[in-house]
């Protein structure tokens, strides 16, 4: 099938044909005949398979095929979780519509609003934004959805584990009643099918992929590890097999910080990138990473999710996910658009259960390694170190004079709910 065979404008083939692209992905091919009759959409794809053009095609198209006022109130919305994500949606956005009259936007957290509402303010067809800044800005009536006829959720699965869904709600309530919606999702859990029932209309369910399978081009691999000995053996594969572009995940914020000086240390060029980053060093440490400048990006799976890195060879699971699947989102960061990619993952005792769960949800054994001088501690637990678990009995910890350690208790407890957030 081809491009030209979707019913797309010629405006539209002329920038696909300009971005190099000849056929369209599975995806695509499902989505976008259904979106252009103007059916709402349930779509589960894989990242990397090409779903942003899924929807921003057909959006496109409709929007240009039928022009409206000349003010330009917002037309189509789409929603995202977070900052990269959105602004690399508007990228795909921009592209496609450069031979058509449409102009967009994005807006964020984390940087000035004024430049933002300035743009809002000269007319705007579609907007991407996260939800904290749309509510932020239309709380200050600076912007207005009510004259929205297409809303795209995207990355819905994600909208829920940030605990968006009041957000998500409260938006839902802005636009008029009538309206297109599309809601992508990496997999189809039971609350996304609950957000599902509550937002979309007779939907067209589409499933480029089979529930929660990993991409075929990624090659995956286990190395059984000590604990204390993950920060060696990440650093001895990647010096040792001259891997040139790491995208590295750990569970907290303050795990990054630390892998990342160890790396930095070492002699490998890296940066981190989570929820405590400003949005300019999170921007910054993307592109040196994108252009080669930066190695190793480590980052938690909050901050990553959304990321386009184009043909990213190797993805490191330094610390195994305990939602298991969080470990194919994580692994799709590599193997996109056909690419091959390796997924490596170092895995200690107390992290047994979560490899076993993954390798359940797969539907695959993971081969497994262990590396001369890094072999795994045969005396340690396999049982799962639980949040809170090391902190000492209530009694012992209070009976303490404050010079004694009561505001260190404080930073400490303050540090691990901070964790628990990344």
């Amino acid at each position: 099938m081809s491009f030209q065979s979707l019913g797309l404008s010629d405006a539209l083939l002329k920038a696909i044909s300009k971005k190099g692209y000849t056929t369209p992905s599975p995806i695509q091919e499902k989505a976008i005949p259904p979106v252009l009759e103007g059916r709402d959409v349930l779509a589960s794809a894989q990242t990397g398979t090409g779903k942003t053009a899924g929807f921003t095609l057909p959006l496109l198209h409709y929007l240009s095929e039928n022009p409206k006022a000349k003010f330009r109130p917002i037309r189509a919305l789409i929603l995202t979780p977070t900052r990269e994500l959105a602004a690399q949606v508007y990228e795909s956005v921009i592209a496609y519509s450069e031979f058509l009259d449409i102009r967009s936007a994005v807006i964020f957290g984390g940087v000035n609003q004024k430049p933002q509402v300035a743009k809002l303010r000269r007319g705007v067809d579609v907007l991407i934004a996260t939800p904290g800044r749309l509510l932020d800005l239309e709380n200050q009536n600076l912007l207005s959805i009510k004259r929205v006829e297409v809303f795209v959720l995207d990355e819905a699965d994600r909208m829920l584990d940030m605990g968006f869904l009041r957000d998500m709600e409260r938006i839902m309530k802005l636009m008029p009643e009538k309206r297109q919606n599309l809601m992508f999702s990496a997999t189809f859990s039971k609350d996304i099918r609950k957000l599902a029932n509550g937002m979309l209309n007779q939907p067209v369910k589409v499933e480029a992929t089979p529930e929660n399978t990993t991409v075929e081009a990624i090659s995956q691999k286990v190395y059984r590890v000590a604990k204390n000995k993950k920060t060696g053996l990440i650093i001895k594969l990647i010096s040792e097999g001259n891997w040139k572009q790491v995208l590295v995940f750990t569970r907290t914020k303050h795990g990054a910080n630390r892998l990342t000086k160890k790396m930095i240390s070492a002699g490998i060029s890296a940066a981190a990138i989570h929820g405590n980053k400003s949005q300019g060093a999170r921007t910054k440490a993307l592109a040196g990473f994108k252009n080669g400048s930066v190695r190793v990006l480590v980052a938690t799976d909050i901050a990553a999710r959304g990321l386009d890195i184009p043909l990213l060879p190797h993805v490191v699971n330094f610390e195994l996910p305990n939602i298991s699947e969080d470990y194919v989102h994580r692994i799709g960061r590599t193997g996109r658009a056909g690419a091959d990619g390796q997924a490596v993952s170092l895995v200690s005792a107390d992290e047994t259960s979560y490899l076993k769960n993954i390798e359940k949800l797969i539907g695959e054994q993971i081969g497994v390694d262990i590396v001369e001088g890094f072999e795994p501690d045969p005396n340690a637990s396999t049982e799962p170190i639980k949040q809170g678990q090391n902190r000492r009995p209530r009694n012992a910890r209070n009976s303490g004079s404050k010079s004694s350690g009561g505001h260190r208790n404080k930073r400490n407890n303050s540090r691990r709910r901070n964790d628990r957030r990344s």
